[in-house]
């Protein structure tokens, strides 16, 4: 019987996973702060014969977090651990990100990630099995300019992920790092900009799952764009400054997934 944890689990990618992994005989433990949202999905993965356990917390509460991932991992073990609970960056007006918001940004993608990943971590580096995933995004290889708070986070899970993923594979622990591009999400909708290849949240959720099952290191699609976002560090400065012009935005409005 697996057991998966997924952050962020109310709504865009988190909420197609829960839903996506939900069979019977699998165990779920949703995470969000939308309490409504969260049990929602919950009840939704309940109909398809899951058995789903909803946690409304922050996940900035590192002592919270880590008392609520033993708790579960005593009751239950964890098999996959997904940190997938994020917010958006930016500038409503396509300005300089403000502190205020660069350090919300920080606190909740990357610290945040952390404090659910590395408690899972030591806990399966123990028992010696586990999986866990860190959802970055092509924004790590090709910043953009507008959000650079959030572009900075994911850069930062994508190194963590994969250096971590070379101490834990001879303990028995997978380690991989999701990359998406844009995906139709209620965060996704705060971005007022272009957005090519955007691809459905259930669709995303399908290829993390694939990628997954496969163990692969860096989960990053769709992949024309992932070859271009990997391309874009290799190119000099002023063709890089030229193409990204194409991926301004602003911020409508900042929502935790």
């Amino acid at each position: 019987m697996p057991v998966i944890l997924i952050t962020g689990a109310s709504s865009g990618i988190g909420a197609a996973l829960a839903q996506h992994y939900a069979a019977p005989g699998t165990t779920l433990v949703l995470n969000a702060r939308g309490a409504e949202r969260l049990e929602a999905v919950a009840e939704a993965c309940r109909r398809k014969g899951a058995a789903v356990e909803a946690r409304t917390l922050d996940v900035r509460d590192r002592d919270s977090v880590r008392a609520w991932i033993d708790d579960v991992a005593e009751r239950y073990g964890l098999d996959l651990v997904i940190a997938n609970a994020g917010v958006n960056g930016g500038h409503p007006e396509g300005g300089l990100e403000t502190e205020e918001t660069a350090f919300l940004v920080l606190d909740v993608n990357l610290m945040g990630a952390l404090n659910v990943a590395l408690p899972a971590v030591a806990r399966m580096a123990r028992r010696g099995q586990g999986q866990v995933a860190l959802i970055s995004s092509l924004a790590a290889y090709a910043p953009l300019p507008d959000a650079p708070a959030y572009s900075g986070t994911k850069a930062a899970l994508l190194a963590h992920g994969l250096a971590l993923r070379e101490k834990l594979a001879p303990r028995g622990v997978r380690m991989n790092v999701v990359c998406p591009g844009y995906v139709k999400t209620a965060m996704g909708a705060d971005y007022e900009g272009w957005r090519p290849l955007e691809m459905s949240a259930e669709a995303a959720a399908k290829r993390i799952a694939k990628g997954l099952a496969r163990n692969e290191a860096v989960i990053a699609f769709p992949g024309l764009l992932a070859a271009a976002a990997r391309g874009a560090a290799l190119i000099p400065e002023s063709w890089r400054r030229l193409g990204m012009r194409g991926f301004s935005f602003r911020m409508s409005e900042r929502q935790q997934r």
